[in-house]
């Protein structure tokens, strides 16, 4: 199968990828010259791409067997390393697996074993259970974001995982945060270390917002109608205080979206899609979104409340200021609160009444054909610029499913689209467009 051993230089064309940043470098390099690999880089800097490029030349085309196992934290994780091994064209099929997922589909992708396995360690022990993956071929095993994994509670499927592995001959354990042990389960001996974690990022800044009222929403609403026109998620500690400050935005009309765990793993993604593709530039979440998911560069991060331990606070931040860009961190805190003395802040920032409203500028069209229907995002960008008649600058990101795909379009301009594309035929498919819900 020769498309299953394209090019480390293919997969980064087609990836629009023009090289690999050092940390992948030194990445590719331990893990493929070393039986067992830490790599600690913090969120955004492409720790994905640094384990998955390193183990694809070990996988063998010619056998239909799970070769890879890849250990995540979070359904999102889960999804998103999929999509990124299928963005790569590596050839090797791959499925993702999780809670939340139906149990049928599970059943109809692992009839045809995939070579690279990804999933959370509650479904994974699952499986191992009921004996629906076979396991003696599973040579590599990816503990991505372990740490997260163990927070979360998901110790005793992980020991049940490895333990259950006889023939592993590579361990690869990643992590955006410093302070890890790694179990002794996991059976690490002699591991490389890989340490990109900074101390400080000098792109940060963290300033301070103070309230004079306990609930902060006026606060919270000032403060986005000045930096609201940039890319933000503001962090709450609970599902309540989710629902509190979105109605507040509702309100004074300021658009955003809201992540969290209580909602639907349809309702996370369709948030992460228009989130993504700039239909919405505020995000309300939990820590569910601090690590682990793919999101845009970031302008700037909110704390309406704060989290209880220091290392939470660190992986909020590192959301923003990213690699080489610059972003601010802003701490909303009642004028009689204590902040926890891990919270440093370089100045006091003063909110400004404004009415201004923040409205979106963007819609999510919704097409009801994917990969499996040999669509490709050409396809896609043809049909809405040619037939659609938008220029290039009104043509958005467009996302490519198996099944289906996703393209952001002028609010202004969406029904018009929808009238004139519905049930048009992208390659031998007519396909349904409509706007994501």
């Amino acid at each position: 199968m020769a498309s299953a051993q394209k090019s480390q230089a293919a997969i980064l064309e087609k990836l629009g990828i023009e090289s690999l940043n050092t940390m992948q470098e030194k990445a590719y390099d331990a893990i493929s010259n070393h039986p067992n690999t830490v790599l600690l880089s913090p969120t955004g800097t492409g720790k994905t791409l640094a384990f998955l490029l390193p183990i694809l030349p070990l996988l063998d085309p010619s056998l239909e067997a799970v070769q890879v196992l890849i250990l995540v934290p979070s359904r999102e994780l889960a999804i998103q390393i999929e999509q990124v091994v299928r963005e790569m064209g590596s050839g090797f099929k791959t499925n993702a697996v999780y809670g939340g997922r139906a149990g049928t589909k599970d059943k109809l992708d692992l009839q045809h074993p995939p070579a690279i396995l990804i999933g959370t360690p509650g479904r994974i022990s699952d499986h191992l259970t009921r004996e629906t993956i076979a396991t003696d071929h599973i040579k590599i095993l990816v503990l991505d974001e372990f740490d997260k994994s163990l927070e979360v509670g998901f110790t005793e499927q992980m020991q049940e995982i490895v333990e259950a592995l006889p023939n592993l001959d590579k361990k690869i354990l990643t992590s955006a945060t410093q302070k890890v042990k790694v179990p002794k389960f996991v059976g690490i001996l002699d591991p490389k270390h890989l340490n990109f974690l900074r101390k400080t990022s000098q792109q940060l800044q963290v300033k301070l917002v103070v309230s004079k009222n306990e609930d902060k929403l006026d606060s919270i609403k000032k403060l986005l109608q000045q930096v609201g026109d940039g890319n933000g998620i503001v962090f709450c500690n609970l599902k309540n205080s989710i629902k509190k400050v979105s109605d507040a935005l509702k309100a004074n009309r300021i658009d955003h979206t809201c992540f969290y765990g209580g909602l639907e793993q349809s309702d996370r993604e369709r948030a992460l899609i228009k989130f993504r593709n700039g239909t919405h530039r505020i995000l309300l979440a939990t820590d569910l979104a601090a690590r682990g998911i793919d999101v845009p560069e970031l302008d700037y991060i909110v704390h309406f409340e704060l989290p209880p331990r220091p290392d939470e606070f660190i992986h909020r931040n590192g959301r923003t200021a990213r690699m080489n860009s610059e972003g601010t961190a802003y701490v909303l805190k009642w004028e009689k609160e204590e902040l926890p003395s891990f919270v440093k802040y370089d100045e006091v920032f003063k909110v400004k009444s404004s009415t201004k409203q923040l409205n979106k500028d963007w819609e999510t069209l919704y097409i009801s054909g994917g990969r499996k229907d040999k669509i490709s995002k050409g396809d896609i960008a043809g049909l809405f610029l040619k037939q659609g008649k938008l220029s290039s600058e009104e043509l958005g990101v467009i996302e490519l499913k198996q099944t289906c795909a996703y393209v952001s379009v002028p609010r202004t301009k969406a029904q018009k689209l929808i009238q004139d594309l519905n049930n048009s035929r992208l390659k031998k498919k007519k396909v349904r467009i409509s706007v994501l819900k």
